[in-house]
């Protein structure tokens, strides 16, 4: 297995299949939270669901946590030994001509997205995390709230304007990286053969329009608040 990591194809497929199940959690993520929009309840009740299994809670969160370590430190190593493989033949070859803006950014990108992420476990994950395992509480409940306490504190993150503008630029990025990473993932695991053009666009859309639903949550609890 070490041989593997070693090698510079399997560095690649390990990439590959972690950028997967990220970004199948992405998208069961957005699902979720695109629930806020249509109803509070519905969306407590879920959230209240996922935020009490213990199989989630237990298994999937620590995997999804280990996930997101490996995919940025993959990431920064493979970084790393292409620009070091690299070295001159980049100047000489030209690198701006022969390869878009997005795959020569995606180090950038990816810091990017790493720091919304911290952003993200500061607003949601940690306060969580102290309510449910430090507080002891896993009612889902909150003092002064009728029902349960998720909607009412996510959108609550969005009455600030500066929050919506970081949420807003951090999936503008998450845009600008998924739209090479999806494609890239499918190349580095081999199965683009003759599917290339299908698995451009069904990428193309993934990356634009999960982040733009995103962005549609932040702007749509923002805009209430604020014409309320």
């Amino acid at each position: 297995m070490s041989g593997f990591f070693k090698s510079s194809i399997g560095r690649k497929v390990a990439m590959a299949l972690s950028a997967f199940f990220l970004m199948f959690f992405l998208l069961q993520h957005f699902a979720i939270n695109i629930l806020s929009v249509f109803s509070a309840d519905l969306f407590n009740d879920v959230s209240h669901f996922m935020g009490t299994n213990w199989f989630i809670q237990f298994v999937m969160q620590p995997i999804l946590i280990f996930g997101v370590v490996f995919h940025f430190v993959m990431g920064f190593i493979l970084e790393v030994r292409n620009r070091k493989a690299q070295g001159m033949a980049y100047v000489k070859n030209n690198g701006a001509a022969n390869s878009s803006w997005m795959s020569r950014n995606m180090i950038w990108s990816g810091v990017a997205i790493l720091a919304f992420i911290v952003l993200h476990f500061i607003d949601f994950w940690f306060p969580e995390i102290n309510t449910k395992f430090i507080q002891g509480d896993w009612s889902g409940t909150m003092q002064g709230v009728e029902g349960l306490r998720y909607h009412e504190e996510l959108t609550h993150k969005f009455y600030s304007h500066i929050r919506t503008i970081a949420y807003v630029i951090a999936f503008v990025f998450l845009m600008l990286h998924l739209l090479h990473g999806f494609t890239s993932a499918f190349q580095s695991m081999g199965v683009t053969a003759g599917r290339k053009k299908t698995l451009r666009n069904i990428g193309k859309a993934y990356s634009i329009l999960v982040p733009l639903g995103f962005i549609f949550i932040a702007l749509y609890h923002h805009l209430k608040y604020v014409l309320s």
